[in-house]
């Protein structure tokens, strides 16, 4: 099969795409013809050395968390998916997942079944970005309907995913953007969209519940601010959330960090979402397989509106 190899940490020039044995299938595990793969900050981060370069193992490492594909084999002890299934998934984060490859040996219990309704492309960005949403939002930050919520970084991946899931919630949004997204922003449903280039956000939001800080650094230690007494800031970044929370802990506000989870049943009401057009992924862009590097430097430059993904 072809794949993107890496053999040392670098820049773009140590992608390489080469010629792999298809993976061996292991227990409770299936074999997916793999159609794309997402893109995402955490890879190229982790191909430099950062990221979570101290989870992958030795080198060579083939890049990629988040697919969607169909199955062409399964394990002997699974039953609940069959060869021909189109799936989709999140695997193995932060370990080593291979999923920048033609085929994937996948764990059974991280994948779902893609409906009819979601597009292989839209399937294979929303695994990492929308679990992320999902569990920052839900899990650590409790939200509930009527209560609000602030999002920084609201056209990126995780964000423009995180206004939709809790408008859908029945929650307040606000969040935070250039000037040329605030009306991306607004049709996904964000009552308020603050221009982060000219306004400070203290200027315009207090006493709020909830902040989903996909930015980091000061500007997650600036939105501690807006937060009501008993709220929460989920910080997303993990190499500022050490920072982050001390501050927190200096202003008496929680602060939850979050590492994304594998989780089958939360792609499947992510699915289910989609598929009942109450959820909608912005692609910013596809590139084959072969032109990771171009995907990298996409996503490095932090103006993408919306998910990168690779085509296989």
């Amino acid at each position: 099969m072809k794949a993107i190899q890496i053999s040392q940490f670098g820049s773009n020039d140590v992608l390489k795409y080469t010629e792999l044995d298809k993976p061996e299938l292991n227990s409770g595990e299936v074999l997916v013809k793999n159609k794309a793969a997402g893109v995402n900050p955490i890879d190229w981060k982790t191909c430099s050395g950062g990221g979570a370069a101290p989870f992958i193992g030795e080198l060579p490492f083939v890049p990629g968390w988040e697919f969607a594909g169909t199955i062409e084999a399964v394990a002997d002890d699974v039953t609940e998916f069959s060869v021909g299934d189109e799936v989709f998934g999140l695997i193995r984060f932060p370990e080593a997942a291979g999923c920048f490859a033609e085929y994937i040996a996948a764990p059974a219990d991280q994948i779902s079944l893609r409906p009819e309704g979601l597009p292989v492309e839209a399937a294979a960005g929303l695994g990492l970005a929308g679990l992320t949403a999902w569990q920052a939002l839900f899990d650590k930050g409790h939200l509930q309907a009527s209560q609000q919520v602030v999002i920084l970084a609201g056209a990126g991946g995780v964000g423009h995913l995180a206004i939709q899931l809790a408008k859908w919630m029945g929650a307040r949004v606000a969040t935070t953007a250039s000037a040329k997204n605030h009306e991306f922003l607004k049709s996904l449903g964000a009552d308020l969209v603050i221009d982060y280039h000219n306004d400070k956000i203290t200027d315009h939001i207090d006493n709020v519940d909830l902040v989903i800080d996909g930015m980091g650094g000061e500007i997650g230690i600036e939105a501690l601010n807006c937060v009501k007494p008993g709220g929460t800031l989920v910080t997303l970044p993990s190499v500022t959330k050490d920072e982050v929370i001390a501050a927190g802990k200096a202003m008496k506000v929680k602060v939850e960090p979050i590492r994304v989870e594998a989780n089958s049943e939360q792609l499947d009401r992510l699915a289910g979402l989609y598929a009942d057009r109450k959820l909608a992924l912005q692609l910013a862009d596809t590139y084959p397989i072969e032109k990771v590097g171009d995907a990298f430097d996409a996503s490095r430059s932090g103006r993408t509106q919306g998910k990168l993904v690779l085509t296989v």
